[in-house]
């Protein structure tokens, strides 16, 4: 059995396929997905969703990439939170690679997140991009780890160093790839999937992007996520089975999703 962690298949070029959407990950095995929020102004669709169908979960929370979008304040987040099938704050992060001039903005909001991840015990979807050093400085200073009451989360969609994993994974973050991990040309972070201990690690499709290798190029949907479990079982040399059940279980443990 398999678990998207982060997938948007409320975006109008999956809602539109939903049966076809549902049928897939069952057919594949795929049990749950969790349908990332982006911005206010959609979070009703998402949550819509989860309310729908027993085996989706959502988040709430505003994207760092949506510049123009309603401002979240951490008495919104923590209200529009406050739903059984809702089981994180996010995505939230920084991203310094699309967006350019005077990013503080995006790291007020940020910390915001933040704010509403310890006041509700909600764990975090990070989303970092060329910006890791003041990601993992500000998760810090707003108290985000574990160790320091936080709630800690996951770096979703994980691109960045072996180095900056590991100072997530200290203050009690998962590691979430996706399916870049499988393409040919990302041989850095291949290492670093290798190198990380699977109770820290999550899978995700961050569907309708980035399909995983055979389907690179086309729409990703969650019924695709197995083939990430597949491409780290045999980078890990380890059994395909234990990839499932361990990320998996990592999935329930962090955002407190009953098993079926």
């Amino acid at each position: 059995m398999y678990i998207d962690s982060h997938c948007h298949i409320n975006f109008p070029e999956l809602a539109a396929r939903m049966p076809e959407i549902l049928a897939r990950m069952a057919e594949n095995k795929v049990t749950h997905a969790l349908c990332v929020s982006v911005d206010l102004p959609d979070f009703p669709g998402v949550l819509a969703l989860a309310e729908q169908y027993p085996h989706i979960y959502a988040s709430v929370g505003v994207h760092p990439d949506y510049e123009d979008t309603p401002e979240p304040t951490v008495e919104q987040l923590v209200e529009m939170a406050n739903h059984p099938k809702i089981v994180a704050i996010g995505e939230t992060g920084l991203d310094y690679y699309r967006l350019e001039g005077d990013l503080e903005w995006q790291r007020e909001r940020f910390r915001t997140h933040i704010r509403a991840s310890r006041a509700t015990r909600k764990p975090l979807i990070i989303h970092t991009r060329a910006a890791s050093a003041d990601t993992i400085r500000i998760l810090q200073e707003e108290g985000a780890g574990v160790e320091q009451g936080g709630v800690a989360g996951v770096m979703h969609c994980f691109t960045e160093s072996l180095e900056v994993a590991q100072a997530a994974i200290e203050m009690g973050f998962y590691i979430s790839f996706s399916g870049i991990v499988t393409f040919r040309s990302a041989k850095d972070l291949q290492a670093v999937a290798k190198a990380l201990p699977l109770d820290r690690i999550l899978i995700e499709t961050d569907s309708p992007y980035l399909a995983p290798v055979p389907y690179r190029g086309k729409m990703n949907e969650p019924g695709f996520v197995p083939h990430v479990a597949e491409f780290l079982a045999t980078l890990k040399d380890v059994p395909l089975r234990e990839v499932a059940d361990r990320t998996t279980e990592n999935f329930h443990t962090l955002f407190n999703v009953p098993k079926d």
